[in-house]
């Protein structure tokens, strides 16, 4: 069976999505049937093999006369529950980019709503399609790493200062007076954020009982570019995730689960984990990963379990919250940083060891001893 799909936003990283769609077209499990851009793709955009898909402002519209079954939504934050609202009042199922929402408020009206109209409607988390996570878990649930004490995250990251001038939208916190929050920890690095509370076993909103943040920028933007945030959960336990878009020497982002006896790494981006514990030596494990559209596809199709929700996505959404409720993140000041002329981009020295330090000891950046970190906001 052939599942007709229509792609919200087919430029920037919607290009990923429709390479997605083609492979799974190769595969005839799905169909393009349509694409929503408000500026049509020329031929040129449109990968070969992909065909001719109706094109349309108006997703609406789109979904009415392509019968699609799947809507893809790459497009800003701000419009994400609109246009999956749009889909789901048409019985159309969902595959919905991170971050779901700018705020609770919006997350909790799509949630409901696609609840409400009885369509799936899986969130583009594509780290949680790991075949990782299951394993992390198993392990943990097996003692192999002893009593889970808590889970850090480290993000360190490069952006230049166009990649804030791409999108209107781009390093916002909000945009003719509505939401956006568009912060490292909220979009760039949200994997991070989301892997590091699945795997702590926090993936509710209620499951969140407390959140300190700091959050701070290096470059000419409302929105935060280096930042961390702490969890305190239900069951007891610390997340502490770090990122940064300045750092010194980029790297591959990874969350580190600490237990009693042992710790375990998981490069998510490479579904890449090393088992340390107590008694043996280091063990390294590479797994493969279920496709998020694909796994919505069977799901439909066969009733596979649905891998991202909206409720698992909820204690993501607390985060994105608090930093929507937070301060303005305080500019550092001008000795914190310094521009790399021919990179065009700011660069925080020593912060790429205070990200991995926060991961490793679950510890915020002003307890890490830096000095331009500011007191931390906390919300409960």
């Amino acid at each position: 069976m052939t599942v007709p799909i229509v792609l919200a936003g087919a430029r920037g990283h919607g290009r990923w999505h429709l390479d997605n769609i083609r492979r799974l077209q190769d595969k005839g499990i799905v169909r393009l049937a349509g694409i929503c851009e408000l500026t049509p793709l020329a031929a040129g955009e449109i990968p070969e093999g992909l065909g001719a898909p109706e094109q349309s402002a108006d997703l609406g519209a789109l979904l009415d006369t392509t019968g699609a079954r799947i809507a893809v939504i790459c497009t800003p934050i701000p419009t994400h529950t609109d246009l999956a609202l749009t889909a789901a009042r048409r019985g159309v199922h969902l595959l919905l980019e991170k971050p779901p929402a700018p705020s609770y408020a919006e997350f909790r009206r799509m949630a409901d709503g696609v609840a409400e109209a009885e369509v799936a409607c899986q969130i583009g988390f594509q780290s949680l399609g790991s075949h990782a996570v299951p394993a992390i878990l198993e392990m943990v649930a097996e003692g192999k790493i002893g009593e889970l004490l808590g889970v850090g995250a480290a993000g360190a990251w490069a952006r230049t200062e166009a990649y804030y001038r791409r999108a209107p939208w781009a390093g916002k916190r909000r945009l003719n007076g509505v939401d956006v929050i568009d912060g490292v920890l909220t979009n760039p690095l949200a994997h991070a954020v989301a892997t590091a509370l699945a795997l702590g076993g926090t993936t509710r909103a209620e499951d969140v009982t407390g959140i300190e943040l700091e959050l701070l920028r290096a470059n000419d933007i409302e929105s935060d570019d280096t930042s961390c945030v702490r969890l305190s959960t239900a069951q007891g336990r610390r997340l502490t995730i770090a990122a940064t878009l300045c750092a010194e020497h980029p790297d591959e982002p990874y969350v580190l689960v600490h237990g009693t006896s042992g710790r375990i790494t998981f490069w998510y981006k490479q579904d890449r984990v090393l088992l340390q514990r107590a008694g043996h030596g280091p063990e390294e494990y590479e797994y493969g990963r279920t496709d998020l559209l694909e796994n919505l596809v069977d799901h439909l199709v066969d009733g596979a379990r649905l891998l991202v929700t909206p409720e698992a996505t909820g204690a993501f959404m607390k985060v994105v919250e608090a930093i929507r409720q937070a301060p303005d993140p305080a500019p550092l000041p001008a000795g914190a940083w310094h521009l790399v002329p021919d990179e065009g981009r700011r660069v925080i020295p020593g912060i790429d060891g205070l990200v991995a330090a926060a991961a490793d000891t679950l510890a915020l950046y002003s307890e890490l001893g830096a000095a331009w970190a500011p007191p931390k906001e906390v919300s409960t």
